[in-house]
């Protein structure tokens, strides 16, 4: 261990304190006695005020020496992050909502087509991810089975039996009975 490193962890923790370095004790004592009323100060201005509080506290670590009002610099700075954290969020939200308005659909509406691309879509957001996975890489991937459990990490009869259970949970949400179903209802 360097001199210097040496000298500075050889000290005793209430001689550091002392010399306006921030302790373990000290910050745990801060920690333990404040915490609490500072995440409760953050959530009054953003919704990740537990974040915001434990930044605070790793600034405060990082300082060369104790500010002159412990609490109030963490007030200070919670608040401030706070702030930040609440323009942050905003600025992502509306970002993302105006990157949604411009991202196409799953699908291309078509005149011909003879479902329609935001019920199919629809449809496809109701199965299980795993599920529309394999509905995805199987019927446009144009993939097998054997590379589809490649994929997803289960055998290709298992892969094939999901497929077939969102086959029919699609035909189900989109109201589109069984080709054995055309053919028993003609029959009768």
């Amino acid at each position: 261990m360097k001199p210097l490193l040496r000298r500075h962890f050889s000290r005793e923790p209430t001689a550091r304190a002392e010399m306006g370095e921030v302790t373990a004790e000290l910050l745990a004592e801060l920690l333990h006695r404040h915490a609490g009323a500072l995440e409760l100060f953050a959530r009054q201005r953003c919704d990740t005020p537990s974040d915001v509080v434990q930044e605070a506290f790793v600034q405060l670590v990082r300082q060369p020496r104790l500010p002159d009002n412990v609490v109030g610099w963490l007030y200070r700075v919670v608040r401030n992050g706070a702030i930040s954290a609440a323009r942050a969020s905003t600025r992502r939200r509306r970002h993302e909502a105006a990157a949604a308005e411009q991202s196409p659909g799953w699908f291309i509406e078509s005149e011909t087509a003879e479902l329609d691309p935001h019920a199919v879509t629809a449809a496809l957001q109701e199965l299980v991810p795993e599920q529309r996975e394999i509905v995805v890489a199987h019927l446009w991937g144009e993939m097998s089975f054997d590379q589809i459990a490649g994929l997803v990490g289960m055998s290709a009869s298992s892969a094939h039996r999901a497929y077939h259970q969102a086959l029919a949970r699609l035909r189900e949400n989109l109201g589109i009975p069984c080709s054995h179903e055309k053919n028993r209802r003609t029959k009768s």
